[in-house]
């Protein structure tokens, strides 16, 4: 479980114990229960079994594929695919492949609905890129209308793995996955994926031996 879980359970618990102290009234004494109970189910951290195999990348979300379309950059056609995150879903976010972190820059925004297609551009967010040697692949955590707050552990220079925790979204939200133009996707919009352990797409093997980046 993540540490918050457990930070929002000890407070809600310390508040059923103070209302019941005060007022013995026990309906006003399940509502903290409840609430501590939630918060520790909703930061939960399942054990999750990563992918190994060259090539493979993998979902850095929960959620429901919503969109998948082709972009273009500066550094060339990108394939994005968009994950929302509903308050169900696991909220601990993974690397999508072994690497580099390249970049990893937050920036302020608004906190529209994620669903939202300008959300992308205009709510706060972090962009991640991590260059695992014969690609680079970047994913957005973006904020929506109750997440309020993104974590990310990474900074530039550090070294990731496949499936490495890496930050939070909290109470639901978006994530945004730039995939190499050369990979072979094995998702479809509508797909529901697994953080760390979902294939969202397969670099080909001639790319990877390009550059010796094997198991990446």
């Amino acid at each position: 479980m993540v540490r918050d879980g457990y930070l929002y359970g000890v407070a809600f618990g310390v508040v059923a114990v103070l209302l019941w102290i005060f007022t013995h009234a026990l309906w006003l004494v399940l509502i903290p229960i409840l609430l501590a109970c939630f918060f520790l189910w909703f930061f939960r951290d399942p054990v999750r079994t990563i992918p190994t195999l060259p090539g493979q990348i993998v979902s850095p979300a929960d959620g429901l594929v919503t969109e998948a379309e082709w972009i273009e950059l500066p550094s060339g056609s990108r394939l994005r695919l968009s994950i929302f995150l509903n308050v169900f879903d696991v909220h601990v976010n993974r690397s999508p492949v072994s690497g580099v972190v390249k970049l990893c820059e937050f920036r302020k925004g608004r906190f529209m609905n994620a669903m939202k297609a300008e959300s992308v551009l205009e709510n706060e967010q972090t962009l991640v890129v991590i260059d695992a040697g014969a690609y680079e692949v970047g994913f957005k955590q973006i904020a929506g209308l109750l997440a309020r707050r993104i974590v990310c552990n990474l900074k530039a220079g550090d070294r990731v793995e496949r499936g490495q925790r890496i930050g939070l979204i909290k109470f639901g939200s978006r994530c945004d996955v730039l995939l190499p133009a050369e990979a072979d996707l094995k998702v479809k919009t509508g797909m529901r994926v697994v953080g760390g352990s979902t294939v969202l797409a397969v670099v080909p093997p001639e790319l990877l031996t390009q550059t010796g980046a094997q198991g990446r």
